[in-house]
């Protein structure tokens, strides 16, 4: 595929293959962009902010559903894309497609709902005869910077609120699969986005992310990836706006009083959805010494029943990860902590990018599967006392994006709620559950922000005050 610059599909000389993780099959290519691209890119965008911010509420909305509809309409050569490039299962790229397309229905109707409010200025001992309102307004040329594990929906989740703000976009997908955001970018301009006013540069994350972070054109920046790249473009921002959605290592609580089949049916679907490659997997599970046993033979039945294979095959509920090496990083970390005495319960082999499902016991919290994103298919289960120590637990990490607690006590819920160091906090679930609408962001160096269109739409507009001195 072309890489969409300057109003134009472009190639460029040097090429990047994108591979099948699976078998390393060559699936396509695309251009490997460099800073001049993205600074063509962004000139052409300073026109499309124009168009944009002129452009009425209800086109812009029309845009978006126009988008929607045909997102669902070719929902299954997405899925299919997905699935090819990422890794994940087809039911899973499916159920990401239909997400998208979502997304962006979602952002069409808060395209219809922007607005200021008024500001009773008479309040205010100097301020009668005075009337004041405020105004939002696009912030301009707005940067989506996303990651490789939700190829589609991560991009629909910052390109969505970005076009309904009114402004214009350019998104850098992730080097290994950019097939998904370059097929949205067709399905928005098909739907009528005007073409100075969307980029899809591809390429080098070093070389094309620093040539949009500290370009003053841009004003707003959306990032989903690590804490370590999140911490770089904040540095290279300056002064701009950003909204970071960063890494986890999710705790989920198992109480004394957790319903065991419950939590193990969401500790497996948590744990090991898209070969755990999900910032909000399942990764620190703590439980009750009382209840610690009954939880793994509870647990154990469902991982092994986890088939791994071809993410194309009907029969596979977990395909490779996205790149060997990652596996290989994930086969370092578990051995480590087996060899420092943490006990292997299941899984623990890996052949070229997939590795088996993979549950660790007798974990201790400074292991490295314990303390810092593992982002890979294995959960680490640690013991507790008390809930002072399960607490203590969940919170004895630099991230908080999601945490999940089983309990039937109302008041130990209301604890865990109040006292979880955590953006997003589910009670009788896991931490892996996300309704696409509704705001989503962490704590610490898990981010800054909120994603969820309603919610991204006020951080990609600015705001305005007005303030009308009334003859007297």
């Amino acid at each position: 595929m072309k890489m969409f610059v300057a109003g134009e599909w472009k190639e460029t000389s040097e090429t990047i293959d994108v591979v099948n993780p699976y078998d390393g099959s060559v699936i396509d290519t695309v251009p490997k962009g460099t800073a001049g691209n993205v600074d063509a890119a962004l000139s052409t965008l300073v026109d499309g902010a124009r168009v944009m911010r002129q452009m009425p509420a209800f086109e812009r909305a029309r845009i978006l559903q126009r988008a929607a509809d045909l997102v669902q309409q070719r929902a299954e050569d997405l899925a299919r894309t997905i699935s090819m490039e990422e890794g994940k299962v087809l039911g899973e790229a499916r159920v990401e497609a239909q997400r998208g397309g979502e997304v962006l229905a979602v952002s069409a109707e808060e395209a219809k709902r922007i607005a200021g409010e008024m500001i009773p200025l008479d309040a205010a001992e100097n301020g009668a005869g005075k009337m004041g309102f405020t105004l939002r307004v696009p912030c301009g040329i707005v940067a989506a910077i996303t990651p490789f594990n939700f190829p589609l929906n991560l991009v629909t989740h910052k390109v969505g609120p970005a076009i309904a703000g009114g402004n214009a976009v350019i998104v850098k997908p992730a080097s290994d699969t950019p097939l998904s955001a370059l097929k949205l970018t067709e399905i928005l301009l098909e739907a009528g986005m005007p073409e100075s006013a969307i980029a899809c540069v591809t390429g080098s994350g070093g070389e094309l992310g620093k040539a949009i972070c500290e370009d003053d054109r841009v004003r707003k920046i959306s990032f989903t990836g690590s804490y370590e790249v999140g911490d770089a473009i904040c540095r290279m921002a300056g002064m701009k706006k950003v909204t970071m959605e960063l890494g986890s290592n999710s705790p989920v609580i198992i109480m004394d009083d957790a319903d065991l089949e419950k939590a193990a049916q969401a500790v497996c679907a948590a744990g090991y959805a898209n070969a755990g490659q999900v910032c909000i997997s399942a990764q620190r599970i703590l439980t009750s010494s009382k209840v610690g046993g009954d939880f793994l033979d509870a647990l154990r039945p469902k991982v092994e029943a986890l088939t791994l294979g071809d993410q194309l095959a009907d029969g596979s509920k977990m395909g490779p990860m996205v790149r060997e090496r990652d596996a290989e990083r994930v086969e370092e970390w578990i051995n480590e902590a087996v060899a420092a005495g943490a006990q292997l319960v299941t899984g623990g082999k890996r052949e070229r990018a997939l590795y088996q499902p993979t549950i660790l016991d007798q974990v201790d919290p400074d292991m490295k599967v314990s303390r810092e994103e593992l982002f890979g298919p294995a959960v680490a289960v640690t013991r507790f006392d008390n809930i002072e120590d399960a607490i203590r637990l969940a919170n004895d990490t630099s991230f908080g994006l999601s945490a999940g607690v089983f309990t039937q006590d109302l008041d130990r819920a209301m604890r865990f709620a109040r006292e979880v160091d955590s953006g997003n906090i589910h009670i009788n679930w896991s931490s892996q559950w996300r309704a696409d609408f509704m705001p989503y962001g962490g704590l610490k160096h898990s981010g800054m922000g909120k994603e969820g269109p309603h919610y991204a739409l006020r951080e990609m507009t600015e705001e305005k005050m007005v303030v009308l001195h009334l003859k007297s």
